[in-house]
């Protein structure tokens, strides 16, 4: 059993590639934690694709022990946070099970965009913050600029910033030092009825359901019978342990404290994060506040290329929602791919991680469709409808009026890039909101249609300021837009995979495009085939696929031209009946090719 006051609990926040798994890398290494041999890289990265992106996607916890330079033995229980926008959501459940962060900026690049949405939220849950300056034995490394950039940017007194170099091992005893004496000890009641948060859990083939937990008030302990709030579900408990990256079994849980547990749950679905569990008899009185749950963002139709491998799909994404509780799935049906699931994400990088995930760890291949954002529609009877799928789309006498998602974005870009970021965002129907300078960067902050920003904004951000450039936004709310819904006929058939929102004054370049396209992509058959886009009943783009001719007229020499003219005529009568009846294969790849939007 530990003291209170010899626990720490806290998450290292940051930018993207600013640091932090390599400095966690340190900590534990440092602490003993791991023993040497079996230390590598990113050790807290366990998935494949984690460690090939070098990203964290999803928060990961360890127990470490340390002793301080006054002697006492400290228990240090710490979270490595992901930095992209897309993984926001697991950052702000971690922030709730912990007391204190430890801000990580680059000594040479100083405060991006992420650095500040990771730091709000560290504050809004109320966290003490130790600001810990990264790389400063790189030339470029400055850490007075950066340190009143913080001051300035952020408004957190960073005058005692620990400076450190995490790949190389510089100011780790620092770090600890500061952890122990300047964040926090955990606040609890040993006595109390068990309340406990549910922070995360993931599937286990060996072990079912692992759930991790934070202890607030009350011990829990091995073969407790305990109760989740929100689904009043009741479970004993088989086994605890704490996680040292590897599970150390563990005899009970105090206040305070960090671990996981297992109790032979078979459905991910059965644990929600965000909920307080108790113990089965004399528990807690009310839940303790949980999470909002997370708003998808970004939906997009994800179908198996081959049509029996429906049922491996649907196994493997409940699989991989069990890991994940930001994204979220129903079946859909489409008539030119089939059976499938219509999925929400937060974000387009959430989508490639998953669709990869699924190629890679269930070895099924995918289609996925358009990815589109969440419209209203306000209908003439006064009801209100969410339209998630552009093919749903009503016919345009019933509905009143259509509003589209709005997004807050902030753009933190070198000067010299300046312009090419505003023309970019004039581009995508942004409104500018504000323009400030913090050194030699300049923020911006643009009021943004989501539209715009899931097909390619990213991409095309970061090839405009050669990478420089960093980007965080939040949802601001809908608006009303001149929006339509823009359909794809290939030989008079409308191919639902392919229809699209999109504002009506670019809806004829989209169009143009979209064709200009597709006539490469679909290969030549025996009759010409009409590509088109059209709204509505109108057409707005058309590209002809012309057809694969036979010579008939080759047997023919000499005589009269009528002869000639009769077996084309013939030829002609026989393209047209097939067209009627001839059905146009589009190939998977034109599919892919087509949804993928260039400028």
């Amino acid at each position: 059993m530990t003291d209170l006051s010899n626990i720490r609990n806290f998450s290292i926040v940051a930018h993207i590639d600013h640091g932090k798994s390599t400095l966690a890398d340190r900590l534990i290494q440092r602490t003993g934690t791991v023993a040497d041999r079996d230390m590598k890289e990113q050790i807290l990265d366990a998935m494949d694709i984690e460690r090939e992106r070098g990203i964290t996607i999803k928060a990961n916890t360890v127990r470490l022990n340390y002793r301080a330079r006054d002697g006492r033995d400290y228990v240090l229980n710490l979270i490595d946070t992901p930095g992209h926008v897309d993984f926001a959501y697991e950052v702000s459940r971690s922030m709730r099970a912990v007391e204190g962060s430890l801000l990580v900026v680059d000594a040479s690049q100083g405060v991006e965009a992420q650095t500040l949405a990771n730091v709000y939220q560290a504050l809004d849950a109320g966290h003490e913050i130790v600001p810990v300056l990264n790389k400063i034995d790189l030339p470029a490394a400055d850490p007075e600029r950066v340190k009143e950039n913080i001051e300035d940017v952020i408004g957190l007194d960073a005058h005692d910033a620990v400076l450190i170099s995490a790949k190389a091992g510089i100011g780790i005893d620092e770090v600890l030092e500061a952890i122990v004496t300047r964040l926090p000890a955990p606040k609890g009641e040993r006595g109390a009825p068990l309340r406990a948060m549910l922070v995360d859990s993931w599937y286990d083939a060996y072990l079912g359901v692992v759930v991790m937990i934070r202890v607030m008030d009350g011990v829990v302990k091995k073969g407790d019978r305990i109760r989740m709030m929100a689904t009043n579900a009741v479970y004993g408990i088989d086994r605890l342990a704490v996680l040292r990256p590897q599970m150390q079994e563990i005899e009970e849980l105090g206040p305070g404290e960090i671990g996981v547990f297992t109790a032979s749950i078979k459905q991910v679905r059965d644990t929600r994060v965000g909920d307080t569990i108790t113990q089965e008899k004399k528990g807690c009185e009310a839940p303790l506040p949980g999470f909002k749950p997370a708003q998808p963002v970004v939906f997009c139709g994800l179908f198996p290329v081959d049509a029996n491998e429906f049922e491996d799909l649907r196994d493997a994404i409940e699989k991989l929602a069990l890991n994940d509780a930001s994204f979220s799935y129903e079946m859909e049906t489409s008539a030119a791919l089939g059976f499938g699931f219509r999925c929400g994400f937060l974000g387009l990088l959430h989508l490639e991680v998953i669709r990869d995930r699924l190629e890679r760890e269930y070895d099924i291949d995918l289609i996925t469709t358009a990815p589109s954002v969440v419209y209203r529609l306000f209908m003439k009877d006064g009801i209100m409808r969410e339209l998630h799928n552009p093919a749903d789309m009503p016919d345009l006498t019933y509905v009143d009026h259509l509003e589209e998602p709005r997004i807050k974005a902030t753009i933190m870009v070198p000067d010299e890039y300046l312009g090419d970021i505003l023309k970019l965002c004039q581009d995508r129907r942004g409104i500018q909101l504000d323009l400030t300078y913090a050194g030699n960067r300049a923020m911006v902050i643009y009021d943004l249609p989501l539209n715009e920003v899931v097909f390619d904004f990213y991409d095309r951000l970061k090839s405009v300021t050669k990478g420089y450039a960093s980007f965080d936004y939040q949802l601001a709310g809908y608006q009303e837009d001149n929006l339509v819904k823009m359909s794809v006929l290939v030989n008079d058939e409308p191919v639902d995979a392919l229809s699209m929102m999109v504002h009506r004054d670019r809806a004829e370049m989209r169009g143009r495009a979209m064709v200009e396209k597709l006539k490469d992509l679909i290969p030549r058959h025996m009759f010409k085939i009409p590509i088109q886009a059209a709204i509505g009943g109108k057409v707005i783009a058309r590209e002809t696929l012309s057809a694969l001719r036979k010579d008939v007229t080759a047997k023919c020499y000499g005589g009269d031209a009528t002869r000639k003219r009769k077996l084309l005529d013939k030829q002609k009568a026989g393209k047209k009946k097939m067209r009627q009846f001839g059905k146009v294969e589009i190939p998977q790849e034109a599919f892919i090719s087509a949804l993928k939007m260039d400028d």
